[in-house]
């Protein structure tokens, strides 16, 4: 009968809780940056060569 590596499970469920938090703030970050920055119409390219010509 094998035993159950806790200390391993306890790890993996720590690096679990780390990663998620980490991405919940790079969210946040994004959210926040896109916030403040104007936005910006973007034309297509196609139609910005043509008013050129």
């Amino acid at each position: 009968m094998s035993r159950d590596n806790y200390s391993y499970k306890k790890y993996q469920k720590e690096l679990a809780r780390k990663k998620k938090a980490e991405e919940k703030k790079r969210r946040k970050l994004e959210k926040k940056a896109a916030e403040g920055a104007p936005e910006i119409e973007q034309v297509p390219l196609s139609q910005d060569l043509q008013s050129e010509q």
